[in-house]
């Protein structure tokens, strides 16, 4: 059995695009896909949303799972990783359409080792983006910076307003904006984008106070 596995994010995404990329890549090797499990729905959604468990339950050993690409199964490489493993363990083939030296639908050393190496990085990044978000909280109590509005306040909270003190930690690291998005967008229901990350930064008032405080040259390098 062979399913082909389309989500998008947005309604700006087009789904039709990935199932002509899909059937193509098909028609080209002589697979015939048996079905289509199409869905409209964030990464952050669950495995049972993102119908991951009902892509377990259908597909059985030497059965095949094409998509796109690697962030179509998940939020993250690390959850991406584990799922490929996942895959594997079950004797589920993966095929991406984009990616093909990452498919394990033959064996191939190759695949095996890029998967190990974005497993490794993605794995060190998450450890230093934690120690250092560590390390600048505790020099922010230091300092004396408070973000956020006085106990009691009325003004309506924008919906990056919870995440000022953390945003400015990552700034005053130096990490660009695009870092910053991926970190920020896994905490929300609905992703923003970069060019609201930047307005919110440049006219966060609580942020403005915080970036003076912390001296900081450079905090809306991309």
């Amino acid at each position: 059995m062979i399913i082909g596995y389309i989500r998008v994010s947005t309604d700006k995404q087009n789904l039709e695009n990935q199932k002509h990329k899909i059937l193509s890549y098909a028609q080209s090797h002589k697979l015939i896909i048996d079905e289509f499990v199409e869905l409209e729905i964030s990464s952050k959604g669950d495995l049972k949303k993102r119908k991951i468990d009902e892509l377990f339950l259908k597909l059985k050993k030497d059965d095949t799972l094409i998509c796109t690409e690697l962030s179509r199964l998940g939020r993250n490489m690390l959850e991406i990783l584990n799922l490929i493993e996942r895959f594997n363990d079950a004797g589920i083939k993966l095929i991406f359409v984009n990616q093909p030296e990452l498919s394990t639908n033959q064996s191939s050393a190759l695949s095996s080792l890029l998967l190990a190496i974005y497993g490794y990085f993605a794995q060190t990044e998450r450890e230093i983006i934690s120690e250092r978000t560590k390390q600048g909280l505790a020099a922010a109590r230091k300092s004396g910076v408070k973000l956020g509005r006085p106990k009691g306040a009325k003004a309506k909270v924008r919906v990056l307003d919870p995440y000022n003190l953390e945003i400015l930690q990552l700034l005053n690291m130096n990490v660009s904006l695009s870092s910053i998005l991926k970190i920020v967008n896994t905490k929300l229901n609905k992703p923003i984008t970069i060019t609201a990350l930047r307005y919110h930064i440049q006219n966060s008032k609580d942020l403005t106070k915080a970036r003076d405080n912390f001296k900081n040259q450079s905090l809306l390098s991309v």
